[in-house]
């Protein structure tokens, strides 16, 4: 019996299967990682001349981009269209408030939050921002580093991953079109030929990204634990080691992501946000509470009234991408922007299968507003306690980060060992890592595996396990063969054709939803011939 199951869930799972997109998505993937191993020096020489022309010449699209998708959101926030339904008129939130605010959460801000808390305000301290002219490990330099990681982390980031969800669970919601990315694209080819070659291309390049966003992401969180390990305890692995953490890993998502949403990627994203906040809340009064309060506080405020100039701030290059300015800017802001776009696909497209029966209001605030206003107390807190133990002597993290070669990854050990209960928060960090990456591995798992079955809510298991296996057997290799890096910057790359994207999927809605009311008028002449009585409800989006 279990043979004709295995062979059935099989036959499913071919069935099921977007020949066109998974095979160039996973040829194409094959081969660029073959190319860092066969030929690393010319591959790495080709990457970097390619994200070099992109700071220098196109750095401006990239700030451009987010913020006109920012202004747009906070529009869909305060705007008419805040009380378009995402599902029928009767259609009620499939989880609850706070369930849909963890998941949301924990698969948009990834790992990537854990080890860049405590460093990346002590990089910024160390070498401020050409536009505060602050002077090195100041006062103001201190509120300037604080204030520049908001505005990395914050409602920027969270912009993009809304702009792709909202119009995507729209219209799958309301007109049974499949939940994939090239959805976005229906109005403009027809949703009847979301089977032809430009909805490919749009879905094609989602695997891609999404394949180079989470491989390197897990070879990054790999690489925290090692680096744990060797300053701990002195335990250096080799290549047997690293792949036995990043498979350990693997097999902790891949679980997740086979067990379901409710069962697995729900629970795992509730113990998150709980340790999430336990961390927070412990550094935050074994640390200096006072100063992070304080100097929290005027980066808040000054990210708030500076948010245009540094959304537009290009430096004093000529290009925008030349000198000290520049430089910064290329390597900070414009990479940031890069790879959110770079995970808008996976994140966008989960946060749209999660989003049923919400409005546009409620994911958009949800998705912006609620989560940076959890990002920021992070950020202020590890960020602030970094800072403050540098500047005091307790704790000489940019000492630790000199001698690791600038490895971000080793930032937060010195912090925590500067704290009492040192040992339990190193400790809660790891796991805190961990369970930040299974969130978000499993999630954009999930949405490789809806974007190759051609948009189904819920692919096959075995179509979710060979995707995480696939991941993780991908970041292993790079891991050993010391593409990380090089990923990491396809992924980058792949995060500019993601800049149109989402611009599309702007101009989609603003023709979508600002023609409503044919449309409605059209829905409420269905409702009519079905249920009479209810044909009042849609007109009410129009008041």
């Amino acid at each position: 019996m279990s043979e004709g199951d295995s062979g059935g869930k099989f036959g499913t799972f071919l069935e099921e299967l977007d020949y066109t997109v998974f095979g160039i998505g996973f040829v194409v993937t094959a081969v660029v990682v073959a190319a860092f191993l066969l030929r690393p020096d010319a591959a790495f020489d080709r990457m970097e001349g390619i994200n070099g022309f992109l700071w220098e010449s196109l750095g401006w699209a990239y700030l451009v981009s987010m913020f006109l998708l920012v202004a747009f959101v906070i529009y869909l926030i305060f705007g008419p269209w805040g009380n378009i339904k995402l599902g029928d008129e009767d259609a009620e939130p499939e989880f609850s408030f706070f369930s849909y605010f963890a998941m949301l959460y924990s698969a948009g801000i990834a790992a990537g939050i854990v080890f860049w808390g405590p460093a990346e305000a002590i990089f910024h301290y160390s070498t401020p921002s050409p536009l505060s002219n602050a002077e090195a490990e100041s006062t103001v330099a201190a509120v300037d580093a604080l204030q520049y990681t908001f505005f990395h982390w914050g409602l920027s980031a969270w912009s993009a991953y809304v702009i792709v969800a909202i119009p995507i669970a729209y219209f799958a919601y309301r007109r049974d079109a499949p939940m994939r990315i090239s959805t976005i694209i229906g109005p403009i080819v027809g949703f009847d030929n979301l089977d032809g070659p430009w909805a490919k291309l749009v879905d094609v390049l989602a695997v891609f990204a999404t394949i180079g966003g989470i491989a390197t992401t897990l070879g990054l969180v790999g690489r925290q634990f090692l680096v744990g390990l060797e300053y701990t305890g002195g335990v250096s692995l080799g290549d047997t080691g690293t792949v036995l953490v990043i498979t350990g890993l693997t097999i902790a998502f891949t679980l997740s992501v086979a067990l379901g949403v409710e069962r697995g990627i729900l629970r795992v994203s509730l113990f998150n946000m709980g340790l999430f906040a336990i961390v927070t809340a412990a550094v935050f009064i074994l640390g200096p509470t006072v100063y992070i309060v304080t100097v929290g506080t005027q980066a808040l405020g000054g990210y708030i009234n500076e948010f245009v100039t540094m959304s537009l701030y290009l430096g004093a290059g000529e290009s925008g991408g030349a000198g000290a300015d520049g430089d910064f800017v290329g390597a900070w802001t414009i990479f940031y922007w890069a790879w959110w776009f770079s995970w808008a696909p996976f994140v966008g497209l989960f946060i749209a299968r999660i989003s049923r029966g919400r409005t546009v209001r409620q994911v958009a605030t949800t998705g912006v507003l609620a989560s940076t206003a959890v990002t920021v107390p992070w950020f202020a807190t590890m960020g602030g306690t970094s800072i403050y133990m540098q500047a005091t002597g307790q704790a000489d993290i940019l000492g630790t980060l000199e001698s690791w070669a600038y490895d971000e990854a080793v930032a937060g050990y010195p912090l925590f060992e500067a704290l009492p209960a040192g040992e339990l928060l190193t400790i809660l960090f790891l796991v805190l890592v961990t369970t930040f990456f299974v969130t978000s591995a499993d999630s954009s798992t999930l949405a490789l595996a809806m974007l190759t079955t051609g948009g189904k809510d819920e692919p096959s298991t075995i179509n979710r396990v060979i995707w995480g296996g696939l991941m993780g057997a991908l970041a292993s290799l790079l891991m050993v063969g010391g593409g990380t890096e090089a990923l990491q910057q396809a992924a980058i790359i792949a995060g500019g054709p993601f800049a149109i994207v989402t611009l599309i999927a702007a101009a989609v809605m603003i023709s979508t939803f600002g023609g409503r009311r044919s449309v409605f008028l059209e829905e409420q002449e269905q409702e009519q011939d079905s249920h009479p009585a209810s044909s009042g409800a849609v007109g009410t989006e129009d008041d």
